[in-house]
């Protein structure tokens, strides 16, 4: 068996059938992503850390094992704030050349357990803040791919893995998944271990996934969140709420009708589709949390600061400007302020089956600096809300717009029942990737 067949591209529950009933060895499949690697990654730079030996290593030793696991021979890219045994960790920070862990973080321990292929190391911003990385948008070259899980993105976008761990903490899974046209998902806060990952701001750091389709994510999350449960739907007509958010200003007239677009098309198909309009409260929702992230951010990265101030960039020097002017009251009452939210946004979104919002405002901008607002994201983030990025049809030359899927708190079961269904109606699939 030499190669995959080209359907099972980009697939990771087709790879992992495959590989797990005889029907193609893992190493077939890790040397298939190897020559797309070496052909494609001098444009796209989605790599922080690649060595294709280790891959194979990887790979043979799963066709040996007896047991294949559920992920078994799926090539994942890593983010590089991940702790990897195999590989160097280095926070795409100088401070940090080199650095080789001493074991895997939790997560890549599952997967690996699982039976996926790591195949490498992903480029990330900056201690996974706002300097971002060399990664380009396989869409456009010219592009972003998004913000701090960008090389995770863009590397599943352009086929070099069938899957990627990343994480967010403001907008950084599913802004990538948006300007890149991927499947994410970003579970409710803490409910997938964040060990082994190096912090950034700990009330919003959250361990998340993308995958080439709905049924990725489903997989994946088996995998990293224990006992999941299956979810036995009451039907398959759901009930949505259509939030345009405080922000809806903020979008390109093509997001906006492509978002209205989508909220009519659902309705078309028999779902009910209500206009969720939040109180005017959570108009400071994504300023509130920007406060929050810079003095947690300050806190978390105060030794490497302390120690190598001149090793960081001028975006996190911002940072620990922004947070030596924040007083301690105005962070404690900050915290509050998000913190009697809580209950007013559980009472609102509670009776939906999920809500649907733009994932961003615009389509990926041009340039590698700069990745656009997070403030769509952000908005459900700072209440550590389940969120899932499906990517829209777009015609031939159009660049990817998100539909965000949100969830109430750790209703992760039904949401991710909800990701296929809408995946399904909406006719989403292997166009948002580009492979060979």
């Amino acid at each position: 068996m030499t190669g995959f067949v080209h359907k099972f591209d980009h697939d990771s529950t087709a790879i992992a059938l495959e590989v797990g009933a005889g029907r193609l060895t893992a190493r077939s499949v890790a040397e298939d992503f190897i020559a797309r690697t070496l052909m494609k990654e001098p444009d796209i730079q989605a790599f922080a850390a690649f060595n294709h030996e280790l891959v194979v290593e990887q790979a043979d030793r799963i066709d040996r094992s007896p047991e294949k696991g559920l992920l078994a021979g799926v090539p994942i890219g890593v983010k590089d704030i991940f702790d990897t045994v195999d590989w160097t960790t280095e926070f795409n920070s100088p401070i940090y050349r080199n650095n080789r862990p001493s074991r895997d973080a939790n997560a890549v321990a599952l997967l690996r357990q699982a039976g996926a292929v790591v195949m490498g190391k992903t480029a990330t911003a900056e201690f996974a803040f706002m300097h971002t990385g060399p990664t380009r948008n396989p869409h456009d070259l010219s592009r972003t791919p998004g913000s701090s899980s960008a090389g995770s993105a863009a590397g599943l976008a352009a086929g070099l893995f069938a899957g990627a761990l990343g994480t967010q903490t403001a907008g950084s899974l599913i802004k990538p998944a948006s300007y890149c046209g991927l499947y994410a998902y970003k579970p409710s806060q803490n409910l997938v271990s964040l060990e082994g990952v190096k912090p950034l701001a700990p009330s919003f750091d959250t361990v998340g996934w993308y995958g080439a389709s709905a049924r990725d994510l489903s997989l994946i999350a088996r995998v990293l969140i224990q006992g999941l449960p299956k979810y036995v739907a009451p039907n398959q007509r759901l009930k949505l709420g259509f939030c345009k958010t405080p922000y809806w200003g903020l979008a390109d007239p093509d997001v906006r009708q492509a978002i209205e677009a989508t909220a009519f098309s659902l309705a078309v198909r028999g779902h009910d589709v209500d206009e969720l309009v939040l109180p005017s409260a959570f108009e400071a929702v994504a300023h509130d949390h920007q406060i929050i992230n810079d003095c947690e951010g300050a806190r978390a990265l105060h030794k490497e600061q302390a120690a190598s101030a001149k090793s960081m960039s001028p975006q996190l020097a911002e940072m620990f400007e922004r947070a030596s002017t924040t007083s301690w009251e105005n962070e404690v009452t900050t915290r509050n302020r998000l913190g009697l939210l809580v209950s007013v946004l559980h009472a609102t979104i509670e009776p939906y089956d999920a809500v649907i919002a733009p994932s961003c405002a615009h389509v990926a901008p041009v340039g590698l600096a700069a990745t656009g607002t997070s403030d769509f994201i952000r908005l459900w983030t700072a209440f550590g809300l389940p969120q899932a990025n499906i990517p829209l049809m777009r015609r031939d030359g159009e660049l990817p717009i998100g539909l965000q899927v949100i969830g109430s708190a750790f209703s992760d079961v039904k949401l991710l029942h909800c990701v296929e269904i809408l995946s399904a109606i909406l006719n989403t699939g292997s166009r948002s990737a580009l492979p060979e």
